[in-house]
């Protein structure tokens, strides 16, 4: 059987932001899921809390055999390590995207006062997000972001349960390969090199010209490195070497 993927969306937005994605490992014959956190997708209006968002990648693992390879961006990548550090039977491998900053104190505390302010304008801040999505997207990308309908009210929670994240510690006890993938210009790319030593079997793709939301501005360069990585863990499974080595590497993907 065929390595299957499960994939974790960002924040505010849904399952739908893997469209590009899904086709793509369609076409390869890859089996992929993706996933709504608590609060977002056809989850708005649940609270969102870290151990429920854990337990809905479980949840999508288990739905597609009990083993996957576990793909994350933002918020998803996040989740994921922390899904991949409590349940590693589930992990045959992980790509944590545009998830390279520790959520520090400081850091979360400035961004929620802001998302607090946003919060209070008339519309919660739903034309603010939308003039952001088309100024960074093309329309094929704004409309998968979109599909799903943007989880507005959310991000309190969220950033109030990533303040108990531990993502550098995580990342230390997964044994299962794991491949950081950063847009070029991503502004959550700032500790990525202490995060890549964190990891036991860890590597570094970087994807040129590519934004914080790399699967979404760079889709064909964000697909090619998650469909290399999947083909090594998978012929890894296969043979029965689904053992940690441990490695650190460096990458760029071509547009």
């Amino acid at each position: 059987m065929t390595l299957p993927v499960v994939l974790v969306h960002g924040l505010r937005t849904s399952r739908t932001m893997w469209r590009a994605q899904q086709d793509a490992l369609a076409r390869a014959g890859v089996p992929a899921l993706a996933v709504d956190l608590p609060g977002h997708g056809e989850r708005r209006g649940e609270r969102f809390t870290l151990d429920g968002a854990v337990a809905a990648v479980g949840d999508a693992v288990d739905a597609v055999g009990g083993r996957a390879f576990v793909v994350g961006l933002s918020l998803g990548g996040y989740v994921a390590i922390a899904h991949a550090a409590r349940n590693p039977r589930q992990v045959a491998g992980l790509l944590a995207a545009s998830c390279c900053t520790r959520p520090l104190p400081a850091l979360v505390g400035g961004w929620a006062v802001a998302a607090r302010g946003i919060a209070r304008l008339p519309d919660r801040g739903a034309s603010l997000n939308q003039r952001m999505v088309d100024r960074v997207l093309t329309a094929d990308a704004a409309q998968d972001a979109a599909a799903g309908g943007f989880a507005l009210d959310v991000v309190d929670d969220v950033l109030r349960e990533m303040r108990a994240a531990t993502p550098v510690a995580d990342l230390a006890r997964v044994a299962a390969p794991v491949w950081l993938v950063n847009g070029r210009y991503d502004h959550f790319r700032g500790e990525e090199r202490r995060f890549l030593r964190a990891c036991r079997d860890g590597r570094l793709v970087v994807v040129p010209g590519a934004t914080h939301l790399v699967s979404l501005v760079r889709p064909v360069g964000f697909t090619r490195a998650l469909l290399v990585a999947h083909a090594e863990v998978a012929a890894r499974t296969e043979v029965g070497g689904d053992r940690p080595v441990r490695s650190t590497s460096d990458s760029i993907v071509p547009r």
